[in-house]
C-alpha cells in the first residue's frame, strides 16, 4: 500500500517544521539547555504541526547523540525506533476516544514506572480539549507534579476549552496558520521530489483551499496527482469542486444589476452542475471579501490574476461599504447553514434576496456643500469681509441619480465626497494609530462636503481651534493622502453652535451657554 504523502513528508528534524520557527527556536534551545519542561500545551489550527513536534521533542529528549545541539540525529537506536512507531516509551493518547475518568486514572496508575528504553516516557495527549471535566480533575495533580522521567505533551485545536487549572501547569507554545508563500514553496519541493507535473497557478489554488493547513495541503496535491494527469489550474478546479469562479462573477452581476430572476438561475445552475452549496456560499464570500479590500484601499491583499483583478475593480465601483458588509454577512451565514437545510439551494437563495432587498431599500440621501449667498444689506468694507470666512451648509436632496452633484464634475482623481464616506472608518482608523486625540477631534466633527478639492468639516469653535493645531493637521492631512491617494485640503468652519446668540435670561458664563457654544446644543423649550 502507497504510503500518504502527508505521512511521507513529515517532518523529521526541526528544520523542516515549516512556518513554526518562533516555537521550534524555544524547544531546540530548552534541549541544548537541558531545561526541558515537565508538561507542554501546543494549541492551534490542524495541520499546522502540533503533533509532529511533539514527536520531535520526545525523539530529541531520548536521542543517544553526544552532541546536544545535534538532537534529534535520525541515526541512533532510539530516534530510528521513533521513527518507526515502535519506541515504547512514546505514548500517544487520542482524548476523544479515551475521553472518561478511568482512562487517566489508568494513565496516572502506569506513569511511575520508569522509562523501558529512553531517558523519558514522552505522552502525548492528542485533541486534549475532548476529556471530560472529571478526568482534567484527575489529571490536575499529575500535570503539576509528575514524576522525573515523565513529560506531558497536550495538544488542542480548541484552546478556549483547556480549563485554567490546567492552562496553569503547562508551558504553552501558540502555533499559526502557515504562510500561503511557505505552504506553495513547500508543495513545490514535494511535487519536484514525487515527479509530480503541476502549475503554479493550481498550487496557489491548493494553497488557498488548505486555509494554511499545511497537512490539507499536502492531502489536497495528493489526491490531484492520483488523477494520473497534468496537474492544470482547471484540472485542480474541477476535482476540488472550485470550478464555479464564473458563476460567482455572474452572481454579483445579477446582484448589482438587481436582477433576482438572474441571479437564482445562477444559484440552481451552479449547484445542477454538481457544486457543493456551502464550497460555492464560501467562493461568493471570499470574493465579496476581495471587493471589500479594494474598497478599504487594500487591493494589494487581494490574490487574484490580472484579469480577475480587473473585474474586482469594476464590482467594487458597485458596492458601498456599509452595504457590502450586509452582504457578506448574510452569504457568509447562508455558506455555514447550507449544512443543515434540507433543501441545499435555499439558504443562498435567501441570502441572495436578502440582499437585493437590503440594496432596493438603502436610503439614498447625497449632500451637496453650497455657499451661503451675501445678503445685500449688510455690505461690509473689504478688508472685513476679506478677514471672514462664508459660511457653509449641509442641503439634504433626493437622490435621482447614482452620483452626488459635487462628484459629477470632478475631474479624474479628484476627491469625492462618496469617497471620503466610503473610507471614512479607515481613515478614523489610522488616525488612531498616529494620533488618538486627532481621530477623537474628527468623530466629534460634522462631515459637510466636498469643495473646489478640499473636504469641509463643521466643529464647536473650542473643537475647530484644536483641530486646527499644527500636529493634528499634519496627521489628518497624511493619513487622507494614505488612504485616498491623493493630496486633500482640509477646511474646518464653525457649525455647531454660535456665541454671542444667547437668549437674554441666559446666564453667559453657566452651563447652557457652554452647552450652546462648545457643544452644539440647541434650545428647544424655555420655561
Amino acid at each position: 500500500m502507497a504510503q500518504a504523502l502527508y505521512r511521507k513528508w513529515r517532518p523529521l528534524n526541526w528544520d523542516q517544521v515549516v512556518g513554526q520557527e518562533h516555537v521550534v527556536q524555544t524547544l531546540r534551545n530548552a534541549v541544548v539547555a537541558e531545561r526541558v519542561a515537565h508538561a507542554y500545551l501546543f494549541a492551534g489550527p490542524r495541520g499546522t504541526g502540533k503533533t509532529t513536534t511533539a514527536r520531535l521533542l520526545a525523539k530529541a529528549v531520548n536521542c543517544l547523540d553526544d552532541q546536544i545541539s545535534s538532537r534529534p540525529c535520525n541515526q541512533c537506536e532510539h530516534c530510528q525506533a521513533v521513527n518507526q512507531a515502535r519506541f515504547l516509551d512514546l505514548i500517544e493518547i487520542d482524548a476523544a476516544s479515551n475521553t472518561s475518568v478511568d482512562d487517566v486514572r489508568d494513565l496516572r496508575e502506569k506513569i511511575n514506572f520508569s522509562p523501558n528504553q529512553g531517558r523519558y516516557k514522552v505522552y502525548i495527549v492528542d485533541e486534549v480539549h475532548m476529556l471530560s471535566t472529571a478526568a482534567f480533575n484527575a489529571l490536575l495533580k499529575t500535570l503539576e507534579e509528575p514524576p522525573d522521567h515523565a513529560i506531558f505533551i497536550l495538544a488542542t485545536t480548541e484552546i478556549h476549552k483547556i480549563p485554567a487549572t490546567v492552562l496553569s501547569r503547562c508551558q504553552r507554545h501558540e502555533f499559526r496558520r502557515i504562510p500561503l508563500n511557505s505552504i506553495i514553496s513547500q508543495l513545490k519541493e514535494i511535487a519536484a521530489d514525487e515527479g509530480i507535473t503541476v502549475d503554479d497557478q493550481a498550487l496557489s489554488l491548493v494553497a488557498r483551499q488548505s486555509t494554511g493547513s499545511l497537512r490539507d495541503a499536502i492531502s489536497l496535491l495528493d489526491q490531484l496527482a492520483s488523477t494520473g494527469r497534468e496537474i492544470t489550474l482547471d484540472l485542480a478546479q474541477t476535482v476540488l469542486g472550485t470550478a464555479a469562479s464564473q458563476s460567482v462573477l455572474d452572481l454579483i452581476d445579477a446582484l448589482l444589476e438587481g436582477d433576482a430572476a438572474n441571479g437564482l438561475d445562477t444559484i440552481h445552475r451552479t449547484l445542477d452542475a454538481g457544486s457543493d452549496p456551502r464550497q460555492f456560499g464560501r467562493q461568493v464570500v471570499d470574493y465579496l471579501r476581495n471587493l471589500l479590500l479594494v474598497r478599504m484601499g487594500n487591493a494589494s491583499q487581494v490574490d487574484a490574476t490580472a484579469e480577475l483583478r480587473a473585474q474586482i475593480a469594476r464590482h467594487a465601483q458597485g458596492f458601498d461599504v456599509p452595504g457590502l458588509l450586509k452582504i457578506i454577512k448574510t452569504f457568509n451565514f447562508a455558506a455555514n447553514d447550507a449544512r443543515n437545510a434540507w433543501q441545499p439551494a435555499l439558504p443562498l437563495e435567501m441570502a441572495f434576496v436578502e440582499s437585493i432587498k437590503s440594496s432596493a431599500d438603502e436610503p439614498h440621501k447625497k449632500v451637496v456643500l453650497v455657499e451661503e449667498p451675501e445678503k445685500p444689506e449688510q455690505v461690509q468694507p473689504p478688508s472685513k469681509r476679506v478677514s471672514e470666512e462664508k459660511q457653509e451648509k449641509v442641503i439634504p436632496q433626493t437622490e435621482t441619480d447614482q452620483r452626488d452633484e459635487s462628484e459629477a464634475d470632478s475631474p479624474e482623481g479628484a476627491v469625492t465626497l462618496k469617497l471620503v464616506r466610503d473610507n471614512w472608518e479607515h481613515l478614523l482608523g489610522m488616525m488612531r494609530q498616529h494620533n488618538p486625540q486627532t481621530e477623537a477631534l474628527l468623530r466629534s466633527s460634522r462631515l459637510l462636503g466636498v469643495k473646489d478639492g478640499a473636504v469641509y468639516f463643521g466643529f464647536s469653535e473650542v473643537l475647530k481651534t484644536r483641530m486646527e493645531k499644527s500636529e493634528n493637521m499634519q496627521i489628518a492631512l497624511r493619513v487622507f493622502q494614505e488612504v485616498l491617494n491623493v493630496e486633500v485640503p482640509i477646511r474646518c468652519v464653525v457649525s455647531m453652535g454660535r456665541a454671542g446668540k444667547l437668549p437674554p435670561d441666559v446666564d453667559g458664563d453657566g452651563m447652557v451657554a457652554a452647552a450652546l457654544r462648545d457643544l452644539g446644543g440647541e434650545i428647544v423649550d424655555i420655561q
